[in-house]
């Protein structure tokens, strides 16, 4: 089987000649956006020209636009009902995807629809029922809505032109497949509809999928995927390094980075793997003083979106965050990532440092290594193809003299306030009304 992936350096393309609407050139120029990028001039024609496609490049280099350009220039040539449905893993991604296409259709008055966990479902039964021109959704909220309210919400998603996956690799894996499962079914057969697939890892689960049975009537998914110089595209601007420290007090070490007299006035993401962490981290940052925020999925969708507004004005320097943020996200500036917890894989890995360093800035990264997390380290360092330098700004003694006692203090703290406000209850919650939907419509189905 011949794949039909083609690799561009970009070029003196424009967005007329790639058959884009006027005005949405226009509405590109306003935004300062003059010339496509490679993933813009390779999936923009093949998209228009009716083809299912795989676009692979790394964060920021104008995925949205790649979809969003071509989608919104056949909207508008009959803006009628759903035209478009984009899946993507996290409420934050969605927003941020809903506000380009409001931007780009601004004088179009481009309708869209954000579905998404955290927000009343009334209220979005009632915006999917006015049609909206786009729905970006988050695949589990979408699958409640399909579960739950009426035709009349959702009989839109019937005749969508378009269903686009954003980071495609996330949406495919296994934590995804039920409920996107759910939202696929509602759509049209894909031989009546394009289906566009984006992300900035081309796994095998996604290149697969070019080789998959083709319907009559469709061509074989056009791929795309950008290459750059370094395979995992790792920004040469970007220093990576290791500080060994024992797992029982890495709080002590976090906060001694933090405020060491070259970092203290940094703008950092401190990753986790746990909302529990994300949570008591912050509580414990703050508790000491470190103008600090975060972003996590146990928090409702209006403090959510207001720790990303903080973070972005700068009136917190420091956001503690799940890999929530490890994707996509439009943060501008951040001098330093942090790894309190390291990612079991390593592209996601890539993904996090992927956050700082950006557009030809210097860049920091250090991973916090405890005594488990040797194994996850190398593999990292093969996946990446270089090796971390020891961090050296932070020592043992000082950790001990400056921080360990009050880091103590404080955790045992806010330890004791989440414990007092049932932190996490309600995901223990969800968890169990899930999994008793799951039981029960698995019971109906062998009756």
């Amino acid at each position: 089987m011949v794949h039909e992936t083609r690799y561009f350096a970009g070029g003196e393309m424009s967005f007329e000649s790639l058959g884009v609407s006027k005005w949405l050139v226009e509405a590109l120029n306003v935004m300062a956006i003059h010339s496509p990028s490679a993933i813009q001039s390779a999936c923009i024609p093949a998209i228009l020209d009716g083809r299912d496609c795989i676009g692979g490049a790394k964060t920021g280099s104008g995925k949205t636009i790649a979809f969003a350009a071509p989608m919104l220039t056949k909207w508008s040539l009959d803006p009628f009902g759903i035209c478009g449905l984009i899946l993507t893993p996290t409420r934050e991604l969605a927003i941020q995807i809903a506000e380009q296409f409001a931007a780009l259709g601004a004088n179009m008055n481009v309708r869209t629809a954000v579905i998404v966990g955290g927000v009343d479902m009334v209220n979005q039964t009632l915006e999917l029922q006015r049609r909206p021109h786009f729905v970006i959704a988050t695949p589990g909220r979408l699958a409640d809505h399909i579960k739950s309210s009426g035709p009349e919400a959702m009989n839109g998603l019937k005749r969508v032109q378009y269903l686009v996956l954003d980071e495609a690799d996330r949406l495919l894996s296994s934590s995804f497949a039920e409920d996107l499962e759910e939202c696929i079914n509602i759509l049209p057969p894909p031989e009546k509809r394009q289906t566009l697939l984006f992300t900035a890892t081309i796994t095998d689960a996604v290149r697969s999928l070019q080789d998959a049975p083709v319907k009559p009537g469709k061509k074989r998914p056009f791929m795309h995927e950008v290459v750059t110089d370094d395979a995992v595209a790792i920004p040469a601007s970007l220093s990576q390094s290791f500080l060994l420290v024992p797992s029982y007090v890495k709080e002590a070490y976090l906060f001694s980075i933090l405020t060491h007299e070259d970092n203290k006035n940094k703008s950092a993401i401190v990753f986790v793997n746990r909302t529990k962490t994300a949570e008591l981290l912050r509580r414990v940052l703050q508790s000491l003083e470190v103008r600090a925020t975060s972003l996590h999925s146990q928090m409702p969708q209006s403090e959510r979106i207001n720790a990303l507004g903080r973070f972005r004005a700068e009136a917190a320097r420091v956001l503690v965050a799940t890999d929530v943020a490890g994707r996509g996200l439009d943060i501008p500036v951040v001098e330093m990532v942090i790894n309190f917890d390291i990612p079991a894989d390593a592209d996601d890995y890539v993904h996090r440092v992927g956050r700082t360093a950006r557009a030809g800035r210097a860049g920091e990264s250090i991973s916090l290594v405890t005594e488990r997390d040797v194994s996850r380290i190398e593999n990292i360092e093969k996946r990446v193809g270089s090796k971390m330098d020891k961090y050296e700004k932070v020592t043992d003694t000082q950790v001990i003299e400056t921080s360990l006692k009050k880091i103590s203090t404080a955790k045992r703290e806010a330890g004791m306030d989440m414990d007092k406000e049932n932190f996490g209850e309600r995901k223990r919650i969800q968890k169990e009304k899930k999994a008793s939907f799951v039981s029960k419509r698995s019971q109906r189905k062998h009756m």
